[in-house]
């Protein structure tokens, strides 16, 4: 029997997986301090809280909605356009999704850093 995919031979999960990516940066005007949980569909870690006054803990939170979101409405409601800019270049995303923003955003682009000679 014959495996029947829509997915070409070869192809990787991370290759075919969705991201959602809202129409502008404007739109993210998610909370910016405090202690936030997010939808259960975001996060099912059993530890869905962060405090977004501890850069750490907001850094994850980012990372998370990125790539867990599945509509701008979850983008817009956690994400804050400010904040992801400044977080950009520091957030762990998968290539694919970075790609797709960086895309939609030229701005979320940052220079190459260059090595002190």
């Amino acid at each position: 029997m014959a495996r029947v995919s829509g997915a070409p031979p070869g192809s990787r999960y991370i290759d075919q997986r969705s991201y959602a990516v809202p129409g502008s940066l404007a739109g993210l005007r998610g909370p910016t301090s405090g202690q936030v949980t997010l939808d259960r569909w975001l996060d099912w870690s059993g530890d869905s809280t962060y405090d977004l006054d501890d850069p750490g803990d907001l850094q994850v939170m980012y990372q998370t909605v990125l790539n867990q979101a599945a509509t701008d409405a979850d983008l817009c409601r956690w994400l804050d356009g400010a904040t992801l800019r400044r977080l950009w270049p520091d957030l762990w995303l998968p290539a694919r999704l970075r790609l797709l923003w960086q895309a939609r955003f030229p701005e979320l682009v940052t220079p190459p850093q260059t090595l002190a000679g």
